[in-house]
């Protein structure tokens, strides 16, 4: 399937978000806000109020914003991103919201109620960094180091690309609109270094008396995960098969990155069924390149990966998209994660 398909799945209907959006105007109209009011964003508290549209986007919030945010996620744990539907008290918080951070094309549900909501500091993290196309058909390839090199944290983080669309909230609809690229960036370390510096410079637009320590916060996290970018670099470098198995295809621009081949058997969707055809090419491809494992993961089912496994008598194992930590996530967040399926995947490509 393409990513136009996938992005364009209703999730509201039209009773509802009228609904929602009403009470939302109706709670922005009572209360305000604090960029409305014309004086220093922050809630009653004193801190920023960060809405976060889902895992990813969450952390980068918590970790840059430190003690001067509040966030709330708009998908609680456990629940898969994709199926969010968006209830009238998000909404409202939405509305209310000094800073919105979402990633269009994930959530369709949370695009289109980001759009109603028109908050000034709405940053979309896909146009912080450049999406690229891995397909609908879940055959991606990987392009080895010379794309590793092709692109450096520093590169697409200048002002091009981590603007921070103040007074367009509308323009973060964008990329869902187009379908024109896989969103799952937080995937590849060097990307999603490259989107917490945006971040980061909304942060410090939205709530300027505390800019130094954003501005701390950031590099700190973006120096964690440049060694993380080191660690899957190294690991990933020597092996005996550069192919790997996903029930998603969700890791595109980590096979990229680090010159792996991903073989999905769903697409981008993780709820896309693969055709009887492609399950037969998936076998055919694990005995051609010395295939071990057959990954899935934790927020969505494992039925079809593990009928792959029992058809071609490979493994299975996790390799999680962190779309959600729950108790099941082998780690407590997202650096904790990527070092599990770091693990995962120097064991079944045969690191060396």
């Amino acid at each position: 399937m393409n990513v136009r398909r996938h992005l364009s799945r209703p999730r509201i209907g039209t009773t509802a978000v009228a609904g929602a959006a009403a009470l939302g105007l109706l709670t922005l109209s009572a209360c305000g806000t604090s960029d409305a009011a014309g004086g220093s964003a922050g809630g009653s508290d004193g801190k920023l109020d960060v809405v976060a549209s889902f895992y990813p986007m969450e952390f980068l919030a918590k970790e840059i914003g430190g003690e001067h945010v509040a966030v709330q996620s708009l998908t609680k744990p456990g629940t898969e991103p994709h199926d969010l539907v968006i209830t009238a008290k998000q909404t409202a918080q939405l509305t209310e919201a000094d800073v919105v951070l979402y990633l269009a094309g994930v959530q369709p549900a949370v695009d289109e109620s980001v759009k109603q909501a028109g908050v000034k500091h709405t940053v979309d993290a896909a146009k912080l960094t450049a999406l690229e196309d891995h397909g609908g058909d879940g055959h991606d390839h990987g392009h080895g180091d010379e794309h590793a090199e092709d692109e450096h944290g520093d590169e697409h983080a200048d002002d091009e690309h981590a603007h921070e669309d103040e007074g367009h909230a509308d323009e973060g609809e964008g990329h869902a609109d187009e379908g024109s690229g896989d969103p799952h960036v937080w995937l590849d370390p060097v990307k999603y270094a490259e989107v917490a510096k945006g971040v980061g410079k909304t942060f410090e637009k939205a709530d300027p008396d505390n800019a130094e320590d954003y501005k701390a916060n950031t590099a700190k996290l973006v120096k964690k995960l440049d060694a993380l970018n080191t660690d899957f670099t190294t690991g990933l470098k020597d092996t005996r098969t550069k192919t790997f198995i996903t029930a998603h295809s969700a890791f595109g621009y980590l096979a990229d990155r680090y010159g792996l081949d991903q073989e999905g058997i769903a697409g981008l969707n993780p709820e896309s069924e693969p055709s009887p055809a492609r399950m037969k090419e998936l076998q055919k491809v694990a005995k051609a390149e010395d295939v071990t494992t057959v990954f899935f993961e934790t927020l969505a089912s494992d039925k079809t990966a593990k009928t792959l496994a029992a058809d071609t008598g490979l493994k299975t194992d996790v390799l999680d998209p962190l779309e959600g930590i729950t108790d099941r996530s082998k780690g407590d967040d997202y650096f904790e994660v990527m070092q599990a399926n770091l693990t995962a995947l120097e064991k079944a490509l045969g690191a060396k």
